[in-house]
């Protein structure tokens, strides 16, 4: 070895940084300073083997093709902090290097072999990974947060980061005010805060506002607004600020609502109108009334009214009602009733009705001060909770009904052949209909999950002609109706195969419901361009066509009459929402006279 030779490889080996050499097609090891060696974990054993064997771990990673590549092309390869994962110390660790494999070439200029040269940036790259990790945490975190939030870069005053609450407070959009120079998206607010702010930059102090005034210009028009926020500097490690975030809330409600509080009777009147609550003070001895306007809003009427016109409005059904809760409050002083009132315009309002009974010397009432609230709302609401039951009833009974006739069959069939092979069947057929039974009572009790997007799907392939004739198998056993299927016989769904029945089933129930008349009912599956489709074919009376955009509603039902009643019709709210989430789309076609077809789509496998 010469004197030069000598001298290189003295280099190579006490180079802090990785070098080492593979040579020939199949990669050998010639060449591996220490820094290599302890960077791949591995001792000198590994020189003069191939690059594969002496580092497995590295298999599918993408190395061994990139010297090959460079061996082959002659192409240096430059990296920028790739991944490498190693066996060191008994284990796989990951690390990142900056490298580059370089040809080494002949004096015939062939090229014999290739040249790394390496240096481990694991803890430059993953100090980078946990700036930009910390820099998304606060991303996210002034994205999520409920406060206006904005970040200011102390130099220019340009907007870096704004939050969804900030641009509401403002009311403008994000490519009004990110990058965007704060005093030219907020011109309005400039006069005012833009010496504050630049006073919080040149001090460093935090500047805290409680309550501010200001006048903002939103949807073109300038609005009073009051606001808490806070400039808070944020320094560098040196000291030096560089951003100043913005953190503030509008309170205007609340600082009006507050000042309501502290005015006199005529602004305690209007908090009480502002919660919708009217207010009376009868004299039971004249009939006469003090009312507030809510309290006449609530009745329907425009004017101070007298007791008896109070009276003229109550419900026949609830007078009983309400008299008995007057003979209550003789005893206790305390009045309260619901009762429904008839406006003049013959609508029905319920109103709940408390108050304080007071008594005279003798015993007799004199006055009673007192509240009203109109509960329509809320009785609406109820009575939708009951339906909800009813629904439910409805909904379960198809299930029920195949359940019943499969044991019924059954039971037949075990008294007359015990060993039958279909024994076997009705049991499969019964547990089925039960699964179904609990899939749709898990999916009506939970129909809240629907409004809060919590339904989940579990789809697989399966063939929807097997499907269809499962589900279908508690209205052939009736023997009253003839399912015709028809279309494509292997066609797939990518589909909720639970729900997608549910749907069906809710078709066809809806079939023999409302078309009793109709004994043959037709479904057709079809592959339509990108999408399959599936439709339920009755022959009944059809339905009107001012109802059928209500039809996917909640809570809307059209019987075979055509006359809608409320309080039913969760099945196909369902079914729409179902089938909605599959990516599809679901209607119906309908004729007075001759019948409807529902049909629903979803995305081709």
């Amino acid at each position: 070895m010469s004197f030069n030779e000598n001298v290189y490889k003295s280099i190579v080996e006490v180079s802090p940084f990785p070098v080492y050499v593979c040579s020939g097609d199949e990669m050998i090891i010639t060449v591996a300073n220490n820094a290599t060696l302890k960077a791949w974990g591995r001792d000198k054993s590994v020189i003069g083997q191939p690059f594969s064997e002496a580092l497995p771990e590295l298999k599918d990673q993408p190395f061994r093709g990139l010297l090959s590549h460079v061996y082959e092309t002659g192409n240096t390869y430059f990296s920028s902090n790739d991944r490498a994962d190693l066996m060191v110390d008994g284990r796989i660790q990951t690390f990142y290097f900056k490298f580059t494999y370089q040809p080494l070439r002949d004096s015939n200029n062939i090229i014999t072999s290739v040249l790394c040269f390496a240096t481990d940036v694991t803890e430059l790259e993953r100090s980078r990974q946990a700036v930009e990790a910390s820099q998304n945490t606060l991303y996210n975190i002034i994205k999520q947060a409920p406060v206006a939030i904005c970040i200011l870069d102390a130099n220019d005053l340009t907007v870096q980061v704004v939050n969804d609450s900030y641009l509401e407070l403002v009311r403008k959009t994000r490519s009004e005010l990110e990058n965007q120079p704060v005093w030219e998206a907020v011109p309005e607010a400039a006069e005012l805060y833009a010496p504050i702010l630049n006073n919080v930059i040149k001090t460093g102090e935090t500047y805290y506002a409680k309550e501010h005034e200001v006048i903002l210009i939103r949807q073109g028009a300038e609005e009073l607004v009051f606001i808490d926020f806070v400039y808070e500097p944020i320094s560098d490690i040196n000291g030096k600020i560089n951003t100043v975030m913005v953190i503030g809330m509008e309170i205007t409600e609340k600082v009006i609502a507050r000042r309501l509080i502290e005015e006199a009777e005529e602004r305690a009147r209007l908090a009480i109108d502002a919660a919708e609550i009217g207010s009376f003070d009868l004299d039971m001895a004249t009939g006469n009334m003090v009312t507030s306007i809510r309290f006449n809003q609530i009745f329907g009427i425009s004017s101070t009214p007298s007791r008896n016109t109070i009276l003229e409005l109550i419900h026949p059904d609830d007078i009983a009602l309400r008299d008995a809760a007057y003979e209550f409050a003789r005893n206790t002083g305390k009045l309260f009733y619901e009762a429904r009132f008839i406006w003049k315009d013959g609508s029905i309002h319920w109103v709940r009705v408390q108050g304080k009974l007071y008594l005279g010397t003798d015993t007799h009432p004199t006055r009673i001060l007192g509240t009203v609230l109109d509960i329509t709302e809320f009785k609406h609401l109820q009575q939708q909770k009951d339906d909800f039951i009813s629904v439910a009833s409805h909904e379960l009974k198809t299930p029920l009904t195949s359940v019943k006739a499969s044991m019924q069959l059954l039971e037949r069939l075990i008294r007359q052949d015990p060993t039958s092979d279909k024994v076997s069947l009705f049991i499969d057929k019964a547990n089925s209909s039960l699964t179904k039974m609990h899939h749709l009572v898990e999916s009506l009790l939970n129909v809240s999950k629907i409004a809060a997007d919590q339904l989940v799907l579990n789809k697989s392939n399966f063939i929807a002609s097997e499907m269809i004739k499962d589900c279908c198998e508690h209205i052939r056993l009736t023997g009253k109706y003839n399912l015709v299927l028809s279309g494509d016989m292997e066609l797939v769904f990518y589909a909720d195969k639970n729900r997608i029945d549910q749907v069906l089933v809710n078709f066809i129930n809806n079939a023999v419901k409302y078309a009793p008349e109709s004994d043959t009912i037709n479904i057709h599956i079809s592959k339509e361009g990108d999408n399959s489709k599936l439709s339920v074919q009755d022959f009944g009376r059809g339905i009107p066509a001012e109802k059928l955009p209500h039809l996917f509603e909640r809570y809307y039902r059209v019987d075979s009459s055509g006359v809608q009643y409320s309080g039913l019709g969760l099945g196909l709210y369902i079914s729409a929402d179902i089938i909605e989430r599959h990516g599809g789309k679901i209607g119906v076609y309908s004729e007075k006279g001759i019948g409807s077809t529902f049909w629903f789509t979803l995305p081709s496998v």
